[in-house]
């Protein structure tokens, strides 16, 4: 049996580092229905019809996270009686049992146990198993009285110090529930070659019914119905995100790694508020922060890291490993352009811990790649000269002045000392194969990060970034309401002309990514969906671009893996 692997133990970071106090402008104000009787109907809503009988259920599906070398967190949700919907505090304490083994058949189990599933939990169930082997498949399944659970694969990580020939992970991001359905998530699940699949960030939204773009057309209503505010609100949320059948599939086909961005909390959070929250009007921030976070932590299969946030560590052999970022829980408040506080060092998007956290992690690396988990784009953005009719819908896209100025203040562009600070660092400790993998803004990249965007190529480039594009959640032909590619035939060209260090963008495509590392190159298969709207919609390669061992720059190729 191989030593047991554990996340890097640090120290705790301060949630205050660089917070600045002024309240958020408000981009959209629903109030929140009030609680009882106007909760329940939402709160049944999140249960598919007919999931719940006098038996306990597991209609959310399960679940599993985290992977190490010796284990991996299970998850699931029982439903233990027909008023114990989530959200509802309701329902008695329930003991729930799993078992591990070699096969789906369960013939050769390998370990098992139990715990109890309370209200105060709502009713969901982790369960961090250990003494597995490095590197294998394995399958699980819960049990609550006469019910099983369906059963699921998941994969532990190679031991620490294996040589590991390949790895391959989905990567998604930003998936709105209303704008369509999740058939990215069905097509990761029949692949069948996953080691894990990453999700960086947006696993849920917090807005109302018709809250947030969706082409003006609701795919499927939200559950509840108004922006979610309360602890019971996100639950009823999350619940609702997890009877998706794509979802579940995904879930039951391999380990997930995931980190939050805002929507999971409210849109454009930082450490001290969010675009999307009036303070006072709809509650207090450390209220509904506190509410989102615990939802969060209940609802998916990752284990709470340093300080209770997202940010934590995982190693997968000799090969990778993997800095998982909280890009909202520490940042300073975002701010408009033109008054030079983007450059201000006393801002942060990190937290001072933290970035001290990454730079270790990079620098005392012994694998050959260095993955970062990353919730918003670190290269730097300028705009250039885009067509009148383009520059309102992209500036909207991404949260830029209408003005058009060159920069988006939610990403690492509105906090270039931690940016410059992390770069100077790769350089100064010869760092190299270090690859961000990003979310967010629901546009496909493949990106150079350079020390210098002005001077590039002439001048280094310290990383490579692969972003990937939205699941659902609009992008630039959604938002113009034109055929799809109508845009990026007009704003790419302009775009990879004012910023040199883009190898790739495209603005209106929805999919998926496949991240394929081996020791000599690490490559991104993008996918695209052909129709969001449609449940059994089809996927096809888009395009791929890699970068090799040792050169820190991306490059096309012509085929997927």
């Amino acid at each position: 049996m191989t030593s047991r692997h554990r996340p890097s133990e640090n120290t705790v970071p301060s949630a205050a580092d660089g917070a600045n106090t002024r309240i958020p402008s408000r981009r959209t104000v629903v109030k929140a229905a009030a609680a009882g009787a106007v909760l329940a109907a939402p709160l049944a809503a999140a249960l598919p019809a007919g999931a719940a009988d006098s038996a306990p259920a597991f209609p959310h599906g399960v679940a599993s996270g985290d992977p190490l070398p010796d284990g991996v967190l299970l998850w699931t949700r029982v439903t233990p009686t027909p008023e114990s919907i989530p959200g509802s505090g309701a329902g008695p304490d329930t003991e729930v049992s799993w078992v591990v083994a070699t096969d789906k058949a369960f013939t050769d189990i390998v370990t098992k146990g139990s715990t109890t599933a309370t209200a105060a939990s709502d009713h969901t169930v982790k369960a961090d198993v250990r003494g597995l082997s490095p590197a294998t498949d394995y399958w699980f399944r819960f049990s609550a009285g006469p019910t099983d659970s369906p059963a699921a694969r998941t994969r532990t990580a190679p031991a620490a110090d294996a040589a590991v020939a390949g790895l391959r992970f989905g990567v998604v991001s930003c998936s709105n529930w209303e704008a369509g359905h999740f058939s990215s998530y069905r097509h990761l699940a029949t692949r069948g070659d996953l080691d894990a699949w990453l999700h960086l960030g947006d696993y849920i939204y917090e807005y109302g019914t018709g809250g947030y773009g969706n082409r003006d057309t609701v795919v499927r209503p939200h559950a509840p119905a108004h922006e979610i505010l309360t602890l019971a609100d996100y639950r009823v949320r999350h619940g609702r995100y997890k009877t998706d059948p794509d979802l579940q599939a995904l879930h039951a086909a391999a380990p997930v790694v995931a980190i939050w961005d805002d929507h999971e909390i409210a849109n454009d959070a930082w450490s001290g508020g969010a675009g999307n929250h009036t303070e006072g009007a709809e509650g207090t921030w450390a209220a509904r922060q506190a509410a989102a976070k615990q939802a969060y932590f209940e609802w998916m299969p990752v284990r709470p890291a340093i300080a209770g946030t997202t940010y934590r560590r995982l190693r997968f052999g000799k090969l990778a490993d993997l800095s998982l970022l909280d890009l909202r829980s520490f940042r300073s408040q975002q701010v408009a352009l033109g008054d030079g506080e983007v450059d201000d060092p006393e801002r942060t998007l990190t937290g001072r811990a933290q970035l001290d956290w990454l730079k270790s992690n990079l620098a005392s690396s012994d694998t050959t790649w260095r993955l970062v988990g990353n919730s918003v784009m670190i290269s730097p953005f300028a705009i250039g000269s885009i067509p009148a009719e383009l520059l309102k819908p992209l500036a909207e896209l991404l949260g830029l002045p209408k003005e058009g100025l060159a920069l988006n203040t939610d990403q690492w562009d509105g906090y270039t000392d931690d940016r410059r600070e992390l770069l100077a660092h790769l350089r100064a400790n010869a760092v190299r194969n270090t690859v961000f993998l990003t979310g967010d803004i629901h546009m496909a990249w493949a990106n150079d990060v350079p020390h210098n965007a002005a001077t590039y190529p002439l001048s280094a480039s310290a990383a490579t970034e692969f972003v990937v594009t939205s699941v659902t959640s609009d992008n630039l032909d959604d938002i113009l309401k034109v055929p799809e590619g109508t845009v990026s035939a007009i704003a790419a060209p302009v775009i990879r002309a004012a910023n040199r260090h883009v190898h790739w963008v495209d603005t209106d495509r929805h999919g998926y990514g496949v991240l394929d590392i081996t020791a000599d190159r690490t490559q991104m298969d993008y996918y695209v969906v052909s129709d969001r709207t449609e449940p059994d919609a089809t996927s096809k390669w888009a395009r791929s671009y890699r970068t090799r061992s040792g050169t820190q720059r991306v490059e096309r190729v012509y085929s997927p893996v």
